[in-house]
């Protein structure tokens, strides 16, 4: 589904308390999976050995990282959603809550569904506050929920 399209970050307020449009699946391969572990240097055989995830882990094969997942709302965010103009600089200001109540096994595929919690003026920047739920193709609990804070400078 395509973004939901505003104008500037004012007109982010009119949203709050809103779901933006889902967004498409994103595949996540095994190749993407021990590219993460080598960046990160978590090597865990659970994420990059196949063969014994296969035969001891509960989930039959290797999954991703929590912190793969997690890494990726900000790709969603701007899959969800298209600020036209008026932002000179968007950061990452931090997280409120994260959970990874289900795994997300090797060359599956997930999506986001992005809601706007709330908006904050500063002297600076507008500040939103979004809960990010990514969702794994074919299981009931989602991957990773997340409630992100991302400050916009005009």
């Amino acid at each position: 589904m395509p973004p939901l399209v505003v104008s500037d970050p004012q007109s982010l307020k009119e949203f709050v308390g809103r779901e933006f449009p889902v967004t498409e699946w994103f595949p996540i391969s095994q190749e993407r999976i021990a590219l993460f572990g080598e960046a990160t240097e978590d090597r865990q055989w659970i994420h990059l050995d196949q063969t014994k995830a296969k035969n001891e882990s509960p989930y039959g094969t290797t999954i991703a990282h929590g912190f793969l997942t997690l890494s990726l709302i900000s790709y969603f965010l701007k899959s969800a959603i298209q600020i036209q103009s008026g932002v000179r600089l968007a950061v990452n200001y931090g997280l409120n809550r994260v959970r990874f109540p289900a795994a997300v096994r090797a060359d599956s595929r997930i999506r986001a569904r992005v809601a706007l919690l709330a908006i904050k003026e500063l002297s600076d920047s507008l500040e939103a506050t979004f809960n990010v739920t990514i969702e794994c193709e074919g299981t009931e609990k989602p991957a990773c929920v997340a409630e992100w804070i991302v400050r916009y400078y005009t």
